[in-house]
Formats: C-alpha cells, structure tokens, sequence
C-alpha cells in the first residue's frame, strides 16, 4: 500500500468515528471504545491534514513560479522551498505515528539487577547500575520501589528487583536489558590496576493477571522460614514464599518482608511479568522467550554497553555510540543521551522494514 493511500484510510476512518459518536446512538461501551481511538488518531490526523496542505500548497506555488510577474515568482519560490524543507519531517513523524505501537510500551516495568562475573567489583557495579535507574526514574518523574535485594559484603548488591512506575516506562527502559560491563580501578585493588566485571539488567513489562494465563494447578507455592541476618523475627514464622511455574518451570523467591500474603503478592507480581515478557517476546518474534538469553550469563564477552572509568567514556556497542561523561550517565543524569538514540535506532530499523 502507498503512503498517500495509507494516509487517506487514516482519514476516512477518523471521519468515520466522527460521524458515528455524533449521533448520540451509540452504546457506552461502544462510545468509550470509539471515543479511545479517536483520541488516539487526532494527533495523527492533524498531520496528515498539514502535509496534504502543504504538498497542495506546492503544487500552486510551481505554477506561480513560472507566472509572468517577477515579483510573485520570487515570492512564491521562497516560500516553495521552505515548504519543500518542511515535508520531509512532515513525513517522517506521520510515519513514526503510523508504526505498529507496542503494547506493553505504556506499562510500568520490573527491573532485576545481578551481579555477574567480576566477585565483590561486579556486585558495586550491579549497586551502581541500581542506583543509576533510581536517580534516572527520579529525573523521570517515575516511581522506584525496590521489592527485594540482596547485598554484598561490601556494600555492593547480589541481585536487585525493583518496581518501576510512570508514563511510558518501559518504552524507555525496554532496551536496557543485557549484559552491562564496567572497566576501572575497584576499591579493592592496591596496585591500581583496571579490572573489567559485568552485570545483566532484564527490563520486563509488568502484567496484569488478566493477561497471563496461569492455572492454579500451574502453580506450586512453598513458604518457609526467611534466612538471612539476625533479629528477632527471622526464622520465626513462615514467611519466605516460593512459587513455581510448573510449565516454564519459571521460579519466583521473596523473603524481604515480614508478612507471609506480602511476600506471596510481589513473588506473583514478579512471576506475572517474567511469563508476560517470555510470551510476548515469542509471538514479537524481537526477544528470545527464555529470560537466560534475554540478559546472557554475565560473562564479560556478552556485553551491550561498556562504562569504562579510566577513559570517562560509555559505549554502547548495538548503535556505537560512545559518549564521554560516565560520572552524568552513571548518575542518571543524562542516561537519555543513551537511550534516545536507542529508541530512534529502533524506529529507523522498523521503518526501513515497511514498504508505502
């Protein structure tokens, strides 16, 4: 299908809508649902309208432009070429907005840090990282509630999950999930040499239960006595929760909080998104379906970004873009330097992918 044509069906079906809410017949779940979607293609609309105008507009200023009046002609081609300059970026947001939407890019997301190969350095790293996408949702406006961590002897973390809540939240954070590497002088070291460890981040989209289908039979939950260190409540009472997917055998521990139905919530919020993401990623045909490809083992080779210290650079390796302010990026800062180009290198991709 052409473009022009693509646009006029946009058109007849935005004056289709209109049409039909304007006869106050309808009922109101079938107002609500037109009334969605006409909210959703108003903005796109209005483009289509600009463009078709402007490209009217050319036609009418080719032909004063071979007029006899001197004056007019010259009139009428500076305004040609600034209209001319103008259509191309008409046309690309008009096919930005015509892109298939992904639906999970409007949820909020469940991120999960772990330490991977480095010891001690690569669970400060992991903290960093963690800390990074704290400070980031902040400049975001988002919500950051962490749901269970586990820290290091050093102050580092083991492994992190936290809940991510906003605006488009995913859409942003999606191309985070990979394997992270770090390259610097750790704390420890006192003959100053770089070592180089990692840490996988998985960014999954949060689920409803309404949109995974999981049985009950499906499902095998075990509680038991939290671990961990000292104070009066560990090893108490049974409140560490344990549920299994039987199926994916996809498995979910929380023991961070006291109550044993609190535990057993965010353990089913966090096995919701895990099942959502591998199902999803399978029908996209974008992700692998199984989480251990989606973020690789932590070795140091399966890397997507490289946050080198000694040299104030970041890399990220999937659009070579290398960025030197680390201290701005790794505190959140200007991550979106990051991320932007990401999310255009995407919308290039899917373009390039559609004939009109």
């Amino acid at each position: 299908m052409s473009l022009d044509r693509k646009l006029d069906q946009v058109l007849g079906r935005f004056h289709e809508i209109e049409a039909l809410m304007s006869t106050g017949n309808l009922p109101s779940d079938q107002f609500t649902k037109l009334s969605k979607e006409y909210s959703d293609l108003t903005p796109l609309a209005g483009r289509i309208r600009d463009f078709k105008k402007a490209k009217a507009e050319m036609k009418d200023l080719e032909a004063l432009m071979t007029g006899p009046d001197k004056d007019m002609r010259e009139m009428a081609e500076v305004d040609y070429y600034s209209l001319k300059e103008r259509l191309p970026q008409l046309e690309k947001e008009i096919q930005l907005a015509l892109l298939p939407k992904d639906a999970a890019d409007e949820k909020n997301a469940i991120l999960e840090i772990r330490a991977g190969t480095g010891g001690d350095e690569a669970a400060l790293f992991a903290g960093d990282l963690l800390n990074m996408y704290k400070r980031y949702a902040a400049v975001q406006g988002w919500r950051f509630d962490i749901m269970e961590m586990s820290e290091s002897d050093l102050g580092g973390i083991k492994q992190a999950v936290a809940e991510i809540s906003g605006q488009g939240v995913f859409a942003k954070l999606k191309f985070e999930s990979g394997v992270h590497r770090v390259q610097r002088v750790p704390a420890t070291e006192a003959s100053g040499r770089v070592h180089t460890s990692a840490a996988t981040v998985a960014v999954l989209p949060e689920a409803e239960q309404a949109e995974v289908n999981i049985k009950d039979d499906d499902l095998k939950i075990d509680v038991y006595r939290a671990g961990g260190a000292g104070g009066q409540h560990v090893n108490k009472t049974e409140s560490a929760v344990r549920i299994t997917h039987l199926p994916t055998g996809t498995v979910v521990v929380m023991q961070d909080e006291k109550s044993q139905h609190k535990n057993k919530a965010k353990a089913m919020k966090i096995l919701l998104s895990r099942i959502y993401e591998s199902q999803r990623a399978k029908l996209a045909s974008e992700r692998a379906a199984d989480r251990k490809e989606q973020v690789g083992s932590g070795d140091r080779s399966e890397r997507i970004r490289t946050y080198n210290f000694p040299q104030g650079r970041v890399t990220d390796h999937r659009i070579n873009l290398t960025l030197y302010k680390i201290d701005r990026i790794i505190s959140g800062e200007c991550l979106d330097e990051i991320i932007e180009p990401l999310i255009s290198n995407d919308q290039a991709e899917k373009l390039a992918e559609i004939t009109w």
